[in-house]
């Protein structure tokens, strides 16, 4: 019987070596906002991103992050058989808030006993000392991720993007980050406005150089009421076609040492939101054409290292 060759480090694989089981991520939304969007930074936030920032919106729908946890073990339990769960804060920016406040959600997700850890998106400017002295305390029980969005290596195209901060600030934001116990895994967006394949390598690198313990691959795809939709419609901006990705991403994959664990390979775009492209609703497709074409080079993750 042919094994086939594992080609990159999936978060599967992770979890299952780390807690012996299967183990699903419930997000959450917990009602924050972000400082790229209430005027602290900037108003109208990332030019991809919409008033739900990425997430679910039920807490505007009256459900708490209880219910939410509850709802979510459920679903999951039924569909994967999984028995633990990793508690995902998404929308917008989940450590920018007062830190009581932080204290409170991330506890209440943590009084589950089969929530064996959480991860934490944020951006690279929205952490200091007392946030990080808090996730930290959580460590010695749970595993704690902290997913910064970089994006882009590239200032120009964080500029571009309305991002509100640079690279150097998320080079900070790791250092500060580690030697305490904590994970920490960057967003990076494939498909931005101006940049191609020299961009996306020197976007691996940069992020093979700090160390990081994950990373997440988006698709840009356009999303209704979005800056981006806006340039879409008007010509401004040309989503990626699915081959392009998929070149992009192995690309990328090349330069990431194996270590470092792939926690997503694509977007997960809501189907009522969604402009374009339609392909990215075809995400098991997406994944195939991926092991494809890494099985066409025969490489994997961290050979171009």
């Amino acid at each position: 019987m042919n094994i086939p060759i594992r080609r990159y480090n999936d978060l599967n694989t992770y979890f299952r070596s780390t807690f012996g089981c299967r183990v699903q991520k419930i997000a959450v939304d917990a009602g924050l906002t972000c400082p790229n969007r209430d005027g602290t930074i900037a108003v109208g936030g990332c030019i991809y991103c919409n008033d739900l920032g990425s997430g679910t919106g039920f807490l505007e729908k009256g459900l708490s992050i209880s219910e939410q946890i509850s709802r979510g073990k459920l679903h999951l339990a039924r569909r994967y058989k999984a028995k633990k769960f990793m508690v995902y804060f998404q929308s917008f920016s989940n450590t920018y808030a007062p830190l009581p406040v932080l204290k409170e959600i991330y506890g209440e997700a943590l009084q589950f006993p089969e929530v064996v850890g959480l991860s934490i998106g944020t951006r690279p400017d929205c952490v200091d000392e007392p946030v990080l002295d808090l996730l930290q305390s959580y460590t010695a029980n749970h595993l704690i991720w902290v997913e910064y969005g970089l994006q882009s290596a590239h200032d120009e195209t964080l500029a571009l993007i309305n991002r509100g901060h640079d690279a150097a600030c998320f080079a900070r934001a790791v250092q500060k980050t580690r030697g305490r116990g904590l994970k920490i895994c960057a967003h990076v967006i494939i498909g931005l406005p101006g940049e191609g394949g020299s961009h996306v390598l020197k976007t691996a690198k940069f992020l093979a150089d700090l160390g990081i313990d994950g990373v997440k691959l988006h698709l840009l795809y356009v999303v209704k009421g979005t800056r981006l939709d806006t340039m879409y419609q008007e010509g401004a901006y040309q989503c990626l076609d699915q081959d392009a990705y998929v070149g992009l991403v192995c690309d990328f994959l090349e330069h990431i040492p194996g270590n470092v664990v792939i926690q997503r390979l694509t977007g997960d775009p809501h189907p009522h939101e969604l402009v374009a492209p339609q392909w990215a609703l075809e995400r098991n497709d997406t994944f195939a054409r991926i092991n494809q074409e890494l099985e066409r080079r025969d490489t994997r993750q961290g050979r171009k290292i």
